[in-house]
Order: C-alpha cells, then structure tokens, then sequence
C-alpha cells in the first residue's frame, strides 16, 4: 500500500513538473520573441542598410550620429563599440569586433539552453507520469480484478495524459528554439558583415593615407 502511496505521489509531482515547464516555456518563448523581433523588424534593417552605405563611404561621423539616434540593439551596439574603437584602436580593431560579436551572440542565445532541455526533456518527464499511472493501474487491477476493469481503464486513460501534455509542451517549443537559434545565426551573420565593411573601409583609409 505504501508503494502505491508513493506511485500517487510521483504521478502527481509528474504534472505539477510539466505544468512549470509548461509557464515556463512560455515565459522564456514571449521574452526571446520580444529580443529577436527587436534585431529582425524592418526599421532595424533599413539601419542596417544606410549604416553599411555610410562605412563604405567612409563617413564615420554620419554613421555615428546614425547610431546614436537608432533605437538600442544587438546592430547599435555593435556599431557604437565598432566606430568608438575605430581611430584609437585600428590594429586590434578587428579582434576587438570578434569579440564583441561573441559577446552579442551569448545574449542573444540566453536562456535558449532552457527551451532545449525543455524540448529534450519534456517527452520523458511526460512518459515517466505515465509509466507510473500504468503501474497504478495495473495494481488496482491486481486488488480489484475483473470487477475493477473499468476502473483500471479509467486510470490507465490518465496516465496517458503525462505523455500527451508532455509533447504538447515538447513540439512547440523545440519549433520556437528552432526559429529563435536561425534568427540569432541570421543576426550574427549580419554583425559579421558589419565588421568586414568596418575593415574593409579602414584599410582602404590606410591605403589613402600612404598614398
């Protein structure tokens, strides 16, 4: 009787487990659409693009005044330290702008371990509940007998549950850390091409000035 008491118990805490994922999930799914839509809308872009123009032309006083007047994220950040470090640093510039780029990339892929073990993790937790409701079952078949079929039947419904909420927790968020992890490959790609026409234009400066 004592285990049974300990199966009720454990087939209780599976749920309570999966419903925290569940909010959770959900939690971490809304705060990282509010970043990536921040990075990815159409007026970041059309930054992006008169940025890049402005570097090309070497005009880094515009470009910096364009900086300072965009709205702040991953791309401004980047350009602020990249135009701030472009005349008192030129030699290390570009291992500076690595730098900053990886520095980005690990706030933009924060708390992404949490949708993946989330994802991973979900359809176990799930099939745990339900491996417990089946021994559940199977116990209350055991005391009751062919009498208790409906019972056990019922009890056995149950236990499937576990398992159905924990894909229906699963799916979706292995699809949202999916969308988020190529979102954040696009923006870093991005701060990658920033960096090469920030030295692309400094050397073509430097070439200018030996001339």
């Amino acid at each position: 009787m004592s285990e049974l008491i300990l199966v009720d118990y454990g087939e209780t805490f599976v749920f309570a487990v999966l419903f925290f994922a569940g909010i959770l999930a959900l939690a971490v799914i809304i705060e990282r659409a509010v970043i990536v839509k921040r990075n990815s809308n159409k007026k970041v872009t059309n930054f992006a693009e008169k940025l890049i123009q402005l570097i090309r032309k070497r005009d880094i006083k515009a470009a910096l005044k364009v900086v300072k007047e965009a709205d702040e994220n991953t791309y401004t950040r980047f350009a602020l330290f990249s135009i701030n470090h472009l005349e008192e640093e030129e030699h290390g510039l570009a291992d500076l702008m690595t730098g900053k780029i990886i520095e980005e990339k690990i706030i933009l892929e924060k708390r992404l371990t949490i949708l993946n073990t989330l994802g991973n993790n979900a359809p176990f937790i799930g099939l745990l509940g339900t491996v417990l409701g089946v021994i559940k079952a199977f116990y209350g078949l055991g005391t009751l007998g062919s009498t208790g079929a409906e019972v056990v039947m019922r009890s056995i419904s149950k236990a499937l549950y576990a398992t159905a909420f924990g894909l229906f927790i699963a799916i979706p968020v292995v699809m949202a850390n999916n969308y988020f992890s190529k979102k954040v490959k696009i923006i870093i790609q991005h701060l990658e091409i920033f960096s090469r026409e920030i030295n692309a234009s400094l050397h073509a400066k430097s070439k200018i000035s030996k001339e």
